[in-house]
């Protein structure tokens, strides 16, 4: 088929399907109301009805826009008082620790004002002072670290400050503990210092 051919065709077939001029000019003019009527809808009722629905709609964003405003508010405060909760206890974390470390100052401190003692009653009063003391650190979840010798070396509590060859010991175990090491509530404070054998 020719390029002439098919232009040829193309208007009639578009022809079929569109109203002619002459009955397009005889046609009288669609007004809204029938526009409306054909639809079903009322035009007055219509109008009413989107007048109400956005009234509604506007409202309801005015409420959503309040609450918007009003979850921010609280976040804000929220997050706030989170600050200031974290700072006081970076503050006073502290304290507790700090109470029980001050009777033990205040017997070190009698200890030292009486110029003559005893040796007996000295070492009397510094058994005393280390009772406190370790009652401080156990209340306090501070928890002494002291392996005995013939442990196995743990490196999460034990730092090996050297190795020996020993045919008495295992290896890997420890032979002599230099320093006892500390742990507050599981967290490693000191190692313990060992020497490990090989």
């Amino acid at each position: 088929m020719t390029d002439k051919n098919q232009e040829q065709e193309q208007p009639q077939t578009t022809a079929e399907h569109l109203v002619s001029e002459e009955e397009l000019s005889q046609a009288e003019p669609i007004t809204e109301e029938e526009l409306a009527e054909s639809l079903g809808v009322e035009t007055e009722e219509a109008s009413e009805d989107l007048g109400a629905m956005v009234t509604e709609l506007q409202s309801e964003v005015a409420r959503l826009h309040d609450e918007l405003l009003r979850a921010r508010a609280e976040v804000e405060n929220i997050r706030r008082r989170s600050e200031e909760e974290v700072s006081k206890a970076r503050k006073f974390s502290l304290k507790s620790f700090a109470e029980s470390l001050i009777p033990v100052r205040d017997s070190l401190e009698a200890a030292l004002a009486h110029e003559q003692q005893s040796t007996e009653s000295y070492k009397e009063g510094t058994e005393t002072t280390l009772r406190q003391l370790t009652q401080a650190f156990e209340r306090n979840s501070l928890k002494e670290v002291a392996p005995a010798v013939g442990d196995v070396f743990d490196p999460n509590v034990h730092q090996a400050i050297s190795s020996v060859s020993d045919p008495n010991h295992a290896a890997n175990t420890i032979v002599q503990v230099l320093q006892k090491g500390y742990c507050l509530s599981e967290r490693v404070v000191r190692p313990a210092l060992v020497v490990v054998a090989v």
